[in-house]
């Protein structure tokens, strides 16, 4: 039987439970808020605390590997079983863990979260392709292979990233778009929509210069705290934003840690988002 690709699982995904990624950032002052001690316990508590209150009702989730990293390998125990239990509820997981590197060591990367039997495995991957789109090919073959996709930093909403994302080539394409044109390539012909997506800021204001239509996702961080609101998408987005995956962290998880509270805030963003984008 034929893998269904993560393109085709993103949109069924954002179609049945609302078009909304809820980043999972476990940050000292976020613990901090619930009343948690910044240690492996308050990592545990607030990581299932989110995964018992939006598993069944959030189409994707992003945890940021660092955020268990930093607490060694009972931190990363952690992310392990948080990953696994969202999946086996139905949610998508996107780690976003911004790997890049070469030959081998992108291959080993690519193994870590993309390989089935990984005890990390994710439906997709935040990658950086600044040594050159073409050191990803260990990951983009994998994820192929394993029904699993990639998003490539190309528009970042910090402002540093413009000096080398807004930087022109010899060609006179800038370093941006020349990642999107490489993942339109990786999704031509896919069906609803291909498995390679960029990470494009919901903050960045009018993109109407870049070519969006990449026939894939677009994770849209910035939503919330950082600034941009739902209504912000299709300026930013265009025609391009029935494919933006929308994400949002301290927006719904300052909401914790009360359950009940957690899955209002978590609603409430995907309703808004859904009318924006709809409108």
């Amino acid at each position: 039987m034929t893998q269904e690709s993560f393109g085709a699982r993103l949109r069924a995904a954002m179609d049945a439970r609302g078009p909304l990624c809820v980043g999972v950032d476990p940050h000292a002052s976020l613990l901090g808020s619930w009343g948690l001690a910044d240690d492996v316990a308050g990592l545990e508590r607030f990581t299932y605390t989110v995964v018992e209150a939006l598993a069944e009702t959030v189409a994707v989730f992003k945890p940021q590997a660092a955020f268990f990293e930093r607490f060694g390998s009972r931190g990363i125990a952690v992310l392990e079983r948080a990953t696994a239990d969202l999946r086996a509820a139905g949610g998508l997981v996107v780690m976003d863990a911004k790997r890049g590197d070469i030959g081998s060591t992108m291959a080993a990367y690519a193994e870590t979260f993309l390989r089935k039997d990984s005890p990390l495995f994710s439906d997709a991957l935040t990658v950086s392709p600044y040594l050159g789109y073409g050191s990803l090919k260990p990951a983009v073959d994998l994820a192929r292979e394993s029904g699993a996709g990639l998003f490539v930093l190309a528009l970042t909403s910090n402002p540093e990233g413009a000096e080398v994302q807004r930087a022109v080539r010899e060609d006179g394409r800038t370093i941006g778009a020349t990642m999107l044109a490489h993942l339109a390539e990786e999704n031509a012909g896919e069906t609803p929509m291909g498995s390679f997506g960029a990470v494009v800021g919901a903050t960045l204001g009018d993109l109407s210069s870049f070519d969006l239509d990449i026939n894939g996702p677009l994770l849209a961080p910035g939503i919330g705290a950082q600034g941009a609101t739902p209504a912000d998408l299709p300026v930013v987005f265009g025609a391009a934003v029935r494919n933006v995956v929308p994400n949002v962290s301290r927006g719904v998880l300052r909401a914790g840690p009360d359950a009940s509270a957690l899955r209002d805030a978590a609603a409430r963003y995907a309703d808004e988002i859904r009318a924006a984008v709809a409108g």
